[in-house]
């Protein structure tokens, strides 16, 4: 995610405003002193004259000056859609700019909402709680630190926003899968379980890291699937497993070869934050049922982002289980799929009952 510019003079935020630039939503609302009302930077009402308005840095700062927020007259379903959007992208930057997690009822106060349409909003808007959106933050900016060779394990704590390495120590397996050190070695010291089998697919790799499932595998090599896993964990310690795991990749088996039955077994997901709001969506998607990439982009709140949908169900690791097979282009074509197209074909007609 890269973030928007700081709004930091005047001139600039009035720049924002001309350009009803919705991507200022969150650092700053501006009111005008003719009518009383403050608005974000991304609002569709005519534009004030220059010398009406007001800068402050928050709707609070508005309202503690006097000012009112804008109503929006009925019937203006496009205006409201971006009012809702720079609203939730404000909590977004109140979320990225917290050092802790913001509590909800803090988030809500903000924006000025009641908690309970304030959360629904947000998950409507993004596809996330902003719990969840938080949690997905903090752990971007922890990978991203965590990947500067140049900060020590503790700047990157602090640079990720813990304020203490205790906080930072209770979050770590749930945010990485693996301790610090251990991501920032590729996952040295991590140990993943693993064995091949065999399915009417081809081959299949099941893995399972300590907090669950991490990846399912299909191919027509069993080698190059080992191959894959260690790229995606160059230095943990990967073990061929014995046959105990095996009865579990016999289960992982009979899911996918009949996936209405389900998988009722943890899964180790980490990815960035867009990629787990779009992997959440598509384990919403029912059996025997497809959805378009760009449908699922609506769903996660952001319906301009079809191509990085695509990226997003290509770099999925763990198949059938995270059903990327069930999304297709909008004219129905089956589209592409890491594991090949026809397995794709295949697991749609099995779904669809044929």
């Amino acid at each position: 995610m890269t973030l928007p510019p700081a709004y930091e003079t005047e001139d600039d935020r009035w720049a924002a405003v001309q350009a009803r630039d919705a991507a200022a939503a969150g650092h700053f609302v501006y009111a005008v002193r003719t009518t009383g009302v403050y608005c974000p930077p991304g609002s569709t009402t005519r534009l004030p004259k220059r010398e009406n308005v007001e800068f402050f840095d928050s709707a609070r700062d508005a309202e503690a000056a006097g000012y009112r927020c804008r109503r929006r007259a009925r019937g203006g379903q496009a205006g409201a859609a971006v009012d809702r959007a720079a609203l939730v992208a404000r909590a977004c930057r109140v979320i990225e700019a917290s050092e802790t997690p913001p509590r909800l009822d803090d988030l809500a106060i903000e924006v000025g909402m009641s908690p309970f349409h304030f959360h629904r909003l947000f998950k409507a808007e993004t596809g996330l709680t902003p719990k969840a959106y938080s949690s997905a933050y903090r752990a971007r900016r922890l990978r991203e630190e965590l990947g500067s060779a140049d900060a020590s394990i503790t700047d990157a704590i602090y640079g990720a926003g813990f304020n203490s390495n205790s906080r930072f120590y209770e979050a770590s397996g749930q945010l990485l899968g693996m301790r610090a050190r251990d991501y920032r070695a590729g996952g040295a010291g991590a140990v993943i379980r693993f064995a091949v089998g065999q399915c009417s697919l081809g081959a299949i790799l099941v893995a399972r890291s300590q907090r669950g499932i991490c990846a399912i595998l299909l191919g027509d090599e069993p080698d190059l699937l080992v191959r894959d896993l260690q790229d995606q964990f160059p230095k943990a310690e990967i073990i061929g497993c014995d046959s105990e795991f095996e009865q579990l990749v016999a289960r992982v088996v009979g899911f996918v070869e009949a996936p209405a039955m389900g998988l009722n077994l943890p899964l180790d997901v980490q990815g960035t934050a867009f990629q787990e709001r779009v992997w959440r969506a598509l384990r919403e998607i029912p059996p025997g049922m497809t959805v378009s990439y760009a449908g699922i982009a609506e769903r996660i709140g952001s319906p301009r982002a079809v191509r990085a949908v695509a990226q997003a169900c290509a770099a999925n690791p763990i198949a059938v289980a995270i059903p990327c097979h069930r999304v297709v282009r909008r004219d129905g074509d089956v589209s592409g799929y890491r594991w090949g197209v026809d397995r794709k074909r295949e697991l749609l007609r099995r779904e669809a009952g044929e």
